[in-house]
């Protein structure tokens, strides 16, 4: 019984390591392969708010089936807070330190065609600068600069109608933080 009882502790605690960052992404390619879809990867963490509007965004019905029909999603997690490492997916930090990431906040996202090849990702750069120059994080997009450089994202790695990118513009606008309202407002309410 003894024996039995050591076997399921070491069964147990070896099943919570999650997936390392490389099998994502090769189960994630392969799945791409054949179903003809880019990998979108996203990078997050329990305690990020950003990230879990990404998250909401994403599976709004309203535009969920876009982002499937188009990308196979994964996530990988990063960043942890104390306590919660145990959480991270093995080289997950060294391939976001790896795109320009490692300094930029999260959510950060990546496109790759179903080959491995990065098409796209999170950050606004000058203008004709290449994917390995370091910019600015979008992140979970809600300005209107943000949605914008995230559409044309949409345009040139995936077969998104007009309509249902209205709807994603849409849907990410309502991302914006709500404005702060000044002392003397709050107190006349």
């Amino acid at each position: 019984m003894v024996l039995l009882a050591i076997a399921l502790t070491r069964f147990t605690a070896h099943a919570q390591i999650p997936p390392s960052a490389d099998a994502v992404l090769n189960d994630a390619y392969v799945q791409a392969a054949k179903e003809h879809k880019k990998v979108m990867i996203l990078f997050h963490a329990s305690w990020c708010g950003w990230c879990k509007k990404m998250e909401a965004s994403l599976n709004d019905p309203a535009i969920k089936k876009s982002f499937d029909d188009n990308y196979v999603i994964r996530w990988l997690v990063v960043e942890e807070s104390k306590g919660k490492e145990n959480l991270e997916n093995p080289g997950a930090m060294d391939l976001l330190t790896k795109h320009n990431g490692a300094k930029s906040g999260i959510p950060f996202w990546l496109i790759f065609d179903a080959k491995g090849k990065l098409l796209a990702d999170c950050l606004i750069r000058p203008a004709g600068a290449s994917l390995d120059t370091p910019g600015v994080n979008i992140g979970c997009p809600a300005s209107e600069a943000e949605v914008a450089q995230f559409i044309e994202i949409l345009k040139a790695t995936a077969k998104i109608d007009k309509q249902q990118l209205t709807l994603i513009r849409a849907r990410f606008l309502k991302n914006q933080p709500e404005p702060v309202k000044p002392a003397a407002a709050k107190a006349t309410e």
